[in-house]
């Protein structure tokens, strides 16, 4: 008399070792999401940053502090155009996500 248990335990063992893929998968996703979205803060913190300066140069040349109308020019284009960048790649993630949300399984 032959037990047919055995492949029953093997098909266990096919799942445990799926179960681990999906695991590694999972943790490979959310480092991905963590990368992103630790490159998403760093760009809001340079924005920031480029406007902070430019608001310091403008207040400088302001107060007679300096008087380069330059510095006061390049330090807003600079302002200026990471701000407009930071919205283009905000609005991209925006229509990519509403694009997700619109699939249907």
């Amino acid at each position: 008399m032959e037990f047919t248990s055995i492949g029953a335990i093997s098909r266990a063992e096919d799942y445990t070792a799926s179960w681990e893929k999906t695991k590694e998968t999972t943790a490979e996703k959310n480092t991905a999401f963590e990368t992103l979205f630790q490159s998403a803060l760093q760009m809001l913190r340079e924005t920031n940053d480029y406007t902070n300066a430019a608001r310091e140069e403008e207040l400088s040349y302001m107060m007679g502090l300096k008087n380069s109308t330059t510095d006061v020019m390049v330090a807003q284009t600079k302002a200026n155009m990471s701000l407009q960048y930071t919205v283009a790649v905000r609005n991209a993630v925006l229509d990519a996500y509403k694009e997700l949300m619109q699939l249907q399984f």
